[in-house]
């Protein structure tokens, strides 16, 4: 199973759903992003934001949490800092 984080405007993680390894495939049977996120904008419109997390925290710094903040010049989810918790 592949899990993938709903983002908001802010990066901010609305959501975490699990998504089928049979629909993040590509046409040479490999798992791949892109084609996990398009299915999931079939299902939840083309205007919601999602980025793959690892359940085991194998890529992108830990496990998408409600709340974290997904930093894509780092390629990492991060727990919020205490500022950022407040505002």
């Amino acid at each position: 199973m592949a899990h993938f984080a709903e983002l908001d405007e802010n990066n901010i993680v609305l959501r975490v759903i699990v998504v089928g390894n049979e629909d993040i495939k590509d046409e040479t049977g490999n798992e791949n992003e892109s084609v996990g996120i398009s299915f999931l904008h079939e299902l939840f419109g083309s205007s919601t934001k999602w980025a793959q997390t690892s359940y085991n925290a194998n890529f992108r710094g830990k496990y998408a949490g409600i709340g974290d903040f997904f930093d894509e010049s780092n390629n990492i989810f991060v727990h919020p800092t205490k500022s950022e918790e407040e505002s």
